[in-house]
């Protein structure tokens, strides 16, 4: 497409993702959206009476929220959370009237309105926020829902137990309270007493509150057992193919394959420098690839990483540039890879939490981060 200046942009879809065909793109992230399914299939398992929703912020986690609800919908799921007003109300757009969807960091002020407008549900963290809801309600001249977040102890978002405490016996007035909420800061470590302390926390605040349906467990809280289940969990991380359990196997299925294209190959002889700052010398006469992909593109400019091509390990040399890395590989046969050909370096070979554990980060900061240059491929749902 262009612009009124005559220059060239690439086609972007609503994410603001470049719409580029397979044979045009540098990398290729493949999203398999029937592991999704099962991957909230397995969760909803481990549930007694508790319902399951589906956590879709950031797009997604940067693989498609639109994509990923409507596969989600076909196995009953029917609630989901956004961080934002701008996500919930493409979501809602893109979804229709069906599914509730909860903003998760609330309502910024004056845009209740809109929230309205779009049959979207705050989660509310402050007396400010509720009072703002409370006035929505009365210009719409009726109830309208919210979630209720309590900080039972992660001091992020959620009314502080004071605030909690103080409220009016009014304050509700016109406010159909969906939820009461909390969220836990350390689930993924099972043994943390942080997560006693706030369970009983979450308990003592929301009976403090109007009786309503609660929800504390995300992704690692719902295997923290049924005392943290209530009626609904949660989880994000999780349904992406991110390990919940840390330190134990996988219960999930992968997601997410991430190929790049070899954009160029050649020989270099012993003590040749490579790569930006020469931080690397060759040791000996090398074969080197360098695909297209790089910083730019969400791969960690730290992450001492791997690629694979038919199961060999091609390691990285030198740094990691913007919309390049040079892999080492000697180790293949001569003409192998060739210009065109396909690594990986998400898949089979190489998890998203071992990509995440290279870049001394998490998995969802790899996930959020993956480009917006890449074709994008949905299999399944």
């Amino acid at each position: 497409m262009n612009d009124d200046t005559g220059r060239l942009f690439p086609e972007t879809d609503a994410a603001g993702r470049s719409t580029v065909s397979e044979a045009a793109a540098g990398a290729i992230l493949t999203i398999d959206l029937d592991a999704i399914r099962e991957n909230y299939r397995r969760l909803k398992a481990r549930l007694a009476a508790a319902r399951c929703a589906g956590v879709l912020k950031a797009d997604g986690y940067g693989l498609g929220a639109t994509q990923v609800a409507s596969a989600l919908m076909k196995d009953g799921c029917d609630t989901f959370f956004v961080a934002l007003l701008g996500e919930g109300i493409a979501l809602r757009k893109a979804l229709g009237s069906g599914p509730d969807i909860f903003v998760l960091n609330g309502l910024p002020p004056g845009s209740e309105r809109e929230a309205v407008a779009a049959g979207l549900h705050p989660v509310v963290n402050s007396a400010a926020q509720l009072k703002a809801w409370r006035e929505a309600a009365r210009a719409a001249d009726r109830r309208l829902p919210a979630a209720i977040q309590v900080d039972s102890g992660m001091s992020r978002l959620g009314m502080p137990p004071a605030d909690v405490e103080a409220l009016a016996v009014d304050a509700f007035d016109g406010v159909d309270i969906r939820f009461v909420m909390s969220h836990l800061a350390c689930a993924d470590e099972p043994s943390n007493p942080a997560n006693e302390q706030q369970w009983l926390a979450f308990e003592r605040l929301r009976k403090v509150l109007p009786a309503a349906p609660a929800s504390l467990a995300n992704s690692s809280g719902i295997f923290l057992g049924p005392l943290y289940h209530y009626d609904l969990v949660r989880p994000g991380a999780a349904l992406y193919g991110i390990n919940p359990t840390p330190g134990e196997p996988n219960p999930m299925l992968p997601v997410v394959r991430l190929q790049a294209k070899v954009a160029q190959t050649r020989s270099v002889e012993d003590g040749t420098g490579i790569g930006y700052g020469h931080t690397y010398h060759a040791s000996g006469p090398l074969r080197l690839a360098t695909i297209s992909l790089g910083y730019a593109d969400g791969w960690h400019r730290r992450a001492a990483s791997d690629a694979w091509f038919e199961g060999v390990r091609l390691p990285f040399v030198g740094r990691i540039s913007m919309d390049s890395i040079i892999l080492d590989i000697s180790a293949l046969p001569a003409g192998r890879p060739g210009e065109g050909d396909l690594v990986e370096l998400i898949g089979p070979s190489q998890s998203v939490d071992d990509a995440a554990a290279h870049a001394g980060t998490i998995g969802y900061e790899v996930l959020t981060s993956l480009g917006a240059r890449f074709h994008r491929r949905y299999i399944g749902g």
